[in-house]
């Protein structure tokens, strides 16, 4: 389970969107490459950058930025925002980028997300969005009329093997994590899920550490920025709850194979 300190890049600022309105905007640093520093020194080793331009235009600005944090870091970056052609993920490669979030576009352009992930298998993530269990798209601006558990289900029988679930509901307002969902949505997946939105302190990631085996990851931006997530102390969690499921051997089932929920 990896702790992944978020970076909202919004005109070139670290920022955070409330419930993901362009218009709730607060800017946290006025450097992305700052940021990426002093989470680095907290022992972070994994970031989520997300391109709030290029997931409102359809076309990231922000790679520039994102080649520097990993110039001048060692840190290990996933990122996502405004990714629809084969060039912009060639260019995502050849960066040094390690994962890759697709979201409007594993809706909009089926064939593209099929022949992405024939190309790049280990790279790519999907990225799923959703308010009341609906998925939204563009830059969380429009509702699908997709269920979320149909697009998770879909993007399992592709062969993506990570996934991030953001409940925009819960996006930027710290009001805590619905842990059944996540746990629900890695058995339809077959794999660990990436938890996002409304990460409020390390009570919620204490809330994960029993069902490690469904979360990849936790994602979590304005609980750091304000103070009221501790970095080194939620690393050390994420870290413990790791080795306990790995000692265990417990893996999230498929919702297909007929068994009890396994977490």
């Amino acid at each position: 389970m990896q702790l992944l300190p978020a970076i909202d890049i919004l005109d070139g600022k670290v920022v955070r969107l409330a419930k993901g309105d362009y218009n709730a905007v607060t800017v946290y640093n006025e450097s992305p490459i700052d940021q990426a520093k002093a989470f680095e020194d907290m022992g972070v080793e994994w970031l989520h950058v997300v391109d709030l331009d290029g997931a409102r235009t359809g076309n990231p600005s922000n790679l520039p930025i994102i080649e520097d944090i990993l110039a001048k870091t060692m840190l290990k970056v996933e990122m996502g925002g405004g990714i629809r052609t084969m060039d912009t993920l060639q260019r995502i490669w050849d960066a040094g980028v390690s994962r890759v979030v697709l979201g409007t576009s594993l809706i909009s352009d089926l064939d593209f997300a099929r022949d992405a992930i024939a190309k790049f298998p280990t790279m790519l993530t999907a990225g799923i969005d959703a308010r009341n269990g609906e998925v939204s798209v563009d830059g969380w601006n429009n509702g699908s009329g997709i269920a979320a558990e149909e697009l998770v289900a879909k993007m399992r029988d592709l062969g993506f093997k990570h996934m991030v679930y953001t409940d925009i509901s819960k996006d930027g307002m710290q009001t805590g994590l619905d842990v059944d969902v996540y746990v629900h949505l890695a058995n339809i997946f077959g794999n660990p899920v990436i938890a996002s939105g409304g990460v409020a302190s390390v009570a919620d990631i204490e809330r994960l550490a029993p069902v490690a085996a469904s979360i990849e990851g936790v994602i979590t931006g304005r609980a750091v920025y304000e103070g009221t997530l501790d970095v080194p102390e939620a690393l050390a969690l994420c870290e413990a709850a790791t080795k306990r499921a790995m000692a265990e051997g417990i893996k999230p089932c498929s919702k297909e194979c007929g068994a009890c929920d396994a977490n």
